[in-house]
């Protein structure tokens, strides 16, 4: 995923790279744990979800309306890949690994994808060639709206939880034709949704930590995921807006 991670980045820079450079100068108390009730709880009780169709669930992810400050991008078909294309050395760290790779965890009947890059603050309308390498390094959020019937958007949103705990020590990430040492996922604390999770993941880059963040969370049957990384190697917050904003469309 060395590969596979930083050419999701490349492409979604350089295509955006002219528009950004236009547009510059324009509670949960435990951390990593779910903000509502226990997965196992959500399953047993909430009623079966009737899963939105592909076109219900456009309407729901987040556009560039609803993001200022961000360009917003939908993802084409090269920025996707296939869950088979994605596994892991350790069978419970899947789901961790399909939010990392711009993939709905389970199997969703519909699903959304959107890209978000950080439009990089200049002092003045035009931007300098500093900027531009700004630009390069802005935090970059993968958006994947996944839409499940029945349970599933609990059964995957408490595998996911589970992968946090069985995978903080670290596992191997098989994508693009590559290996990836993950070597840690650290639990953040995030709140949306009725139930939400988020780490910090550590990515080892030939012998340099590579930190990306990773959020997830549920809505009745819809589960949102988001993975934030930037070409600079290092992002240090979780994508708030974007996640108030994808919030806020869900409901």
């Amino acid at each position: 995923m060395r590969t596979f991670t930083r050419n999701t980045a490349v492409a979604v820079t350089a295509a955006s790279l002219a528009l950004l450079v236009g547009a510059c100068g324009s509670g949960d108390k435990d951390a990593g744990k779910d903000s509502a009730s226990p997965s196992a709880s959500a399953t047993s009780s909430a009623p079966d979800a009737k899963a939105l169709s592909s076109a219900e669930l456009e309407k729901l992810v987040v556009e560039q309306a609803d993001l200022p400050g961000h360009q917003v991008q939908k993802a084409k078909a090269a920025d996707l890949v296939k869950p088979e294309a994605v596994s892991t050395d350790k069978p419970a760290c899947k789901p961790l690994a399909d939010a990392m790779s711009f993939l709905a965890t389970g199997n969703p009947a519909a699903t959304a994808n959107r890209k978000v890059i950080e439009v990089p603050k200049t002092e003045g309308a035009t931007a300098s060639p500093q900027d531009a390498l700004g630009a390069l390094s802005a935090p970059v959020t993968s958006v994947a709206l996944g839409s499940y019937d029945g349970q599933g958007a609990q059964e995957a949103f408490a595998s996911l939880k589970t992968a946090g705990t069985d995978c903080a020590g670290g596992f191997t990430l098989l994508g693009g034709g590559e290996k990836t040492k993950i070597t840690k996922v650290a639990p953040e604390t995030v709140s949306a949704g009725e139930e939400s999770l988020a780490w910090t993941v550590t990515t080892d880059m030939d012998g340099e930590p590579f930190v990306t963040k990773v959020v997830v969370f549920r809505k009745g049957g819809t589960l949102a995921s988001f993975s934030t990384l930037s070409l600079g190697g290092t992002v240090k917050a979780l994508p708030k807006a974007v996640i108030d904003a994808q919030a806020a469309k869900l409901g």
